[in-house]
């Protein structure tokens, strides 16, 4: 039977979402029309709203719904970018996600953005003595700062609330990506807005919705150029057609997310520290890489770097033992290229080249860490026997 432990790249959809979506998917009308039709799916789809918002500590008109956390990340840093002209500087720790990196990359390349990349301490979380260095150089020039929530590869929550308030003295526009946060930790939009940040991406299925949906949660005050251009949904911001069974289903995740979210965390956060002690008895050269305090991390994440193996190479051989793992966002899947998270960090190639990211999720069992770390020995054996493939750089 298989063993997946890949929740972070994305997790099971709910039965109840997957229900709730075909329903809604029988509803006929455009939410924008104005005969009795349309008007049931604009009250479907607005409940739905309704119902993110309120798993975000927003209000529902701060809800655009987006094709998925990639897209609400573009939104909301080249939206911001763009409304914050003439101003050019963005400020972007290392380590971020590819949809962050090659957005404010895609910006300095032909926007004329200049991105100052800030530097990350050893176990993944950004300096803010760095941060309010590069604000004190010269605030007025400042378009935006996006960071993590929570470092999607090693898990390390990230100190938002710090970094807005530095960014608010000087009403810099701060953009958070909540995307692997989301669902796992506590996101409360009205106290970040309040401390100074004016965005949030998440994605509905990282937390049991449809793949094809996210939000960007943009603050009334904050002012963005949208991206598509057509005919002015949500508040302007994100014109087109609303999916309104893809936003219902969304809706039904997050509210299953309930109120007992630290109960179900703490159970997770118990099998994760129990994988991670196994590993560790089983190589006991192991590297375990993010926050070594439990609290300072997801819940579900446990990231590890196996010297002199290639992390590609346990992938496949766990894989080949029914066990779904990765080595890093999936984003980046296929791509030979060391963990860029674990470099910034300050890792070695070397430690970089064998990592290893396993996530558990609402699904996992005690049952599944069995088997993981049943498997582990011979993967790691047969790896490290094959030791680190020789590589052309940049192929």
């Amino acid at each position: 039977m298989a063993v997946y432990l890949d929740h972070a790249a994305t997790t099971p959809m709910l039965p109840e979402a997957i229900s709730a979506y075909v329903s809604a998917m029988a509803v006929v009308g455009n939410p924008a029309s104005v005969h009795s039709q349309g008007q049931n799916a604009k009250r479907l789809l607005e409940e739905a709203r309704e119902q993110v918002a309120l798993s975000l500590g927003s209000d529902p008109i701060e809800i655009v719904f987006t094709g998925g956390g990639t897209e609400a990340i573009n939104l909301g840093i080249k939206g911001l970018y763009w409304a914050r002209r003439p101003r050019t500087r963005i400020l972007v720790p290392g380590g971020e996600h590819h949809a962050t990196m090659d957005t404010v990359e895609w910006l300095e390349q032909y926007e004329g953005a200049v991105v100052e990349w800030l530097p990350l301490d050893s176990v993944g979380r950004i300096d803010l003595a760095a941060v309010e260095r590069s604000i004190a150089a010269n605030p007025h020039d400042i378009a935006l700062i996006t960071l993590l929530s929570a470092n999607n590869e090693v898990g390390t929550l990230q100190p938002v609330a710090e970094v807005a308030a530095l960014a608010a003295a000087h009403d810099i526009p701060v953009h958070v990506d909540a995307v692997a946060a989301y669902g796992h930790v506590p996101i409360d939009f009205r106290a970040l807005n309040d401390g100074g940040a004016s965005a949030v991406s998440v994605s509905a299925h990282k937390i049991g919705g449809p793949v094809g949906i996210g939000a960007l949660v943009l603050s009334r005050r904050a002012s963005v150029v949208p991206l598509l251009h057509g005919g002015g949904q949500q508040r302007q911001v994100r014109s087109g057609t609303q999916d309104v069974a893809a936003a219902v289903a969304f809706a039904v995740a997050a509210t299953a997310l309930g109120d007992d979210l630290s109960g179900e965390n703490a159970r997770v956060a118990a099998l994760r520290d129990r994988l991670v002690a196994g590993v560790r008895a089983a190589v006991p050269a192991v590297i375990v890489n993010g926050d070594p305090d439990a609290g300072g991390r997801l819940p579900g994440t446990a990231h590890f770097s196996f010297p002199g193996c290639e992390g590609d190479s346990l992938l496949f051989l766990l894989d080949v033992a029914g066990i779904s793992v990765s080595t890093g966002s999936a984003c980046q899947a296929g791509v030979p290229e060391p963990s860029h998270v674990l470099r910034a960090m300050g890792r070695s190639e070397v430690e970089a080249r064998g990592a290893l990211r396993i996530t558990l999720g609402r699904t996992s069992t005690e049952a599944d860490v069995d088997a993981l770390l049943a498997a582990v020995p011979a993967a790691h054996a047969r790896a490290a026997r094959a030791g680190l493939a020789d590589r052309v750089p940049g192929r």
